[in-house]
């Protein structure tokens, strides 16, 4: 986003305070915000907090003196790359499809050709509300871009979809609102994400402490460049990734049937941390009878040799991800050649990177070791990504 400029449009729902975050996200990623708060809006946010996030002043009214004898309005529908409606009311939307511009905002909408992104938040009812659905096939046959809310508990009370993407989403959209040509389109993606639970009884299962926030970075940072991606998800508690089409797996087993079922694919990012063993599973709960019962551990399927192995089926590029505690370059340079992948993500997790939002990494190629800096996981997604699309 490096000299973007984004008109952030600030509109009156709740979800108004995350568009700080948004603006934050925005200029870590190195572009502009100039931001313009609605009326309803102000109600939640204020102007000096998005004027200091934002160092620019923030455009509230119409009919401003000052801005308005050069047609201020006109200047800056006109100036931006790139026009973000968050959150973008259930009213915003309904009187940008009607075409009415009774404020700033909706004014800045009617009288600009920038691309304009909007982004939803309101309550599940007024989503579901024909005249909504209406309104948004109306501006998506215009060109306005719409990304879907998420699903979730409400402000409200009340559960369903309306609720805000999560910001690293919105900053994901909006990079791509401004790519132009999406440097992986036309290409299919498989990845990987999370834990594996392997059952031991019908109540308890092996596991491992992975959160999945990496992979689900990864899969929005491809989308994000025009991939399809097939995200192949163990059980974690994350929103679907913008552009992501998400199969749900359990045990090792299931994750190796849905990669081998969603190939072929130009690329496979496999980072998942899978459950290396299983045990076979008991048909009841195995109850306490003094010494506890022997688990037989019996080796699972090796998905990233399996999808890496030679033949007409292997992506294009294969990269794979390396959790390790101590010597973690030397391991991973030695998983590389082992798996036959043509990358390895190595990451140090003996501290709080399990769970957390910031990673440590090497990418391990053939030609050597990149020591990256830490990083937030959507930053390391977006790298990896960047250099994905180079590769190919």
């Amino acid at each position: 986003m490096h000299g973007k400029r984004i008109l952030l449009i600030v509109g009156g729902g709740i979800a108004a305070y995350r568009a700080l975050d948004v603006v934050r996200g925005v200029r870590r990623a190195g572009g502009e915000v100039t931001p313009v708060l609605t009326r309803g809006g102000a109600e939640f946010v204020t102007a000096l907090s998005l004027a200091a996030l934002a160092e620019a002043q923030v455009h509230e009214a119409l009919f401003s003196v000052t801005n308005e004898a050069a047609m201020g309005h006109i200047a800056l529908s006109r100036s931006a790359d790139l026009i973000v409606v968050c959150p973008a009311t259930a009213d915003l939307i309904a009187r940008h499809a009607a075409g009415i511009a009774d404020d700033l905002a909706t004014t800045l909408l009617l009288a600009t050709d920038t691309p304009v992104l909007m982004v939803p938040a309101m309550n599940v009812r007024m989503w579901d509300h024909p005249a909504t659905i209406a309104n948004i096939a109306t501006l998506r046959a215009r060109g306005v871009q719409v990304i879907d809310p998420d699903e979730g508990v409400m402000a409200c009370g009340e559960f369903g979809r309306g609720r805000l993407p999560p910001v690293d989403a919105i900053v994901a959209a909006i990079a791509q609102a401004l790519a132009g040509p999406q440097r992986l389109a036309g290409r299919h993606a498989i990845v990987t994400a999370g834990p594996t639970h392997e059952a031991i009884d019908p109540v308890r299962y092996l596991a491992n402490r992975s959160s999945g926030k990496q992979g689900y970075a990864v899969a929005g940072a491809l989308a994000a460049l025009g991939c399809r991606v097939t995200l192949v998800s163990g059980p974690v508690a994350l929103p679907t990734p913008a552009g992501c089409d998400r199969v749900d797996v359990v045990s090792a087993r299931d994750m190796a049937a849905a990669v081998e079922s969603a190939l072929p694919a130009d690329i496979a990012v496999m980072v998942a941390a899978v459950a290396d063993w299983r045990v076979e599973a008991a048909g009841a709960k195995l109850k306490k009878k003094g010494a506890p019962p022997a688990l037989t551990l019996v080796e699972n399927p090796d998905i990233l040799a399996g999808i890496a192995a030679p033949g007409p089926r292997r992506p294009r590029l294969v990269v794979g991800f390396a959790a390790e505690t101590e010597t973690t370059r030397e391991h991973a340079q030695a998983k590389r050649v082992r798996k036959n992948a043509d990358w390895i993500v190595a990451n140090d997790v003996s501290g709080d990177v399990f769970g957390g939002d910031a990673n440590l990494v090497h990418l391990v190629t053939g030609s050597g070791v990149e020591d990256w800096p830490p990083l937030p996981k959507a930053e390391v997604a977006r790298r990896l990504a960047a250099r994905i699309a180079d590769a190919l």
